[in-house]
């Protein structure tokens, strides 16, 4: 770990999630939906690392500490895709524009910058001030946790788990799902700063039994919902996919209104991220239950 003093905030950096969750641990856990992302990476990274698989040498995780020397907020850089956006939790104002300074004298590229806002929006102005460019919004998106869970309209079919043997069609339908979500807002497909995990994850979400097919009444694979294990109590659903050709059917509605059901009968809260610019899913995951938290945003810095 090595800390970087600042004017009223000091930011530590962590190469080690299972460090960085010693450290921050409390902290996520205080408010765990909104820590879903950070929370979930941390946990499932620090799993892989007792394993033996080391994360990229370019991986890092900020403790935001006061003062007093309180945790008052976090973020991380794992993405395993370029531009590899850094992807913050609320923090104070003043830490977001130091970590862009941090950055930029350590010699980081960062193009793009996710996470809750205002902390992107001050973050990524700061780096476009200091490094020439400007910045643009990739994708709003809006957290949302379940409620008392609202039973759609029954279809035929039922849930079913996915399993290794699936792992080429959920590759497919997990590519199609990104490309479809971009075309669906309004966006060129692949301009939103997300890709298909590569396959060894895709392979341990498929073991861990956390993707699930909707299968209709003749046996046919026509919806497919994952959801992360719980951190901190809060698991988190997605993808949510739906070929073309079955949509409108009712098969998502259903698939994760029971996903959600299974997950907070083993105890859990759940929660889920929308597009903001996909008004059609925002108003299928209300009708379930759902109820916004907290607005977040992907941006980029164009130069």
């Amino acid at each position: 770990m090595t800390a970087v003093p600042m004017a009223t905030s000091h930011l530590q950096f962590c190469t080690d999630p299972a460090e960085f969750l010693a450290a921050a641990g409390d902290h996520l856990a205080a408010d765990p939906v909104i820590s879903t992302v950070v929370a979930g990476v941390a946990h499932r990274m620090s799993a892989r690392q007792a394993e033996g698989i080391a994360p990229p040498d370019r991986d890092w995780w900020l403790v935001v500490r006061d003062e007093s020397g309180a945790v008052v907020g976090a973020g991380m850089r794992t993405a395993p895709f370029a531009p590899y956006p850094p992807f913050l939790l609320p923090m104070p104002d003043d830490a977001a524009v130091a970590l862009a300074r941090v950055l930029h004298e350590r010699g980081e590229e960062v193009l793009a910058v996710n996470g809750a806002l205002p902390a992107v929006q001050l973050c990524a102005a700061e780096l476009a001030r200091l490094n020439g460019g400007q910045v643009r919004v990739s994708q709003h998106t809006r957290l949302h946790e379940l409620g008392e869970l609202v039973p759609p309209a029954p279809v035929p079919g039922g849930l079913v788990v996915a399993t290794e043997d699936d792992v080429d069609l959920v590759t497919e339908w997990f590519g199609a799902f990104m490309g479809d979500a971009d075309e669906q807002a309004g966006r060129p497909r692949g301009v939103s700063a997300h890709e298909v995990p590569e396959r060894a994850e895709l392979l341990r979400r498929l073991r861990a039994g956390r993707m699930w097919f909707w299968v209709d009444e003749d046996g046919q694979l026509v919806h497919l919902t994952g959801a992360n294990p719980p951190s901190f109590g809060v698991a988190r659903v997605g993808p949510v996919y739906t070929p073309p050709a079955q949509r409108g059917r009712g098969w998502a509605s259903n698939a994760v209104a029971e996903v959600s059901r299974r997950i907070q009968a083993e105890g859990a809260r759940v929660c889920l991220f929308t597009d903001q610019a996909n008004p059609a899913s925002n108003k299928v995951y209300a009708r379930l239950g759902y109820r916004p938290l907290v607005d977040m945003a992907n941006l980029v810095i164009v130069r």
